[in-house]
């Protein structure tokens, strides 16, 4: 994150899948929200996947 403000990016989006919780909730201690889900089938299963974002201007996830 300290690298992504450094270089004046505005927000950062990350991708997982549905089913794995602890990146999920990685993703929440750091203040992103999740943007959107969609249904498709990869890694063999039909999974749920999601784009979490967070606004760098919004002064969270620092470190």
């Amino acid at each position: 994150m300290a690298f992504a403000r450094e270089a004046g990016y505005r927000h950062v989006t990350l991708w997982t899948a549905s089913n794995l919780v602890s990146a999920r909730r990685i993703y929440e201690q750091f203040g992103f929200l999740l943007a959107d889900e969609e249904s498709h089938h990869g890694f063999g299963h039909d999974l749920v996947s999601q784009n979490w974002t967070l606004d760098l201007h919004d002064g969270l996830a620092e470190g």
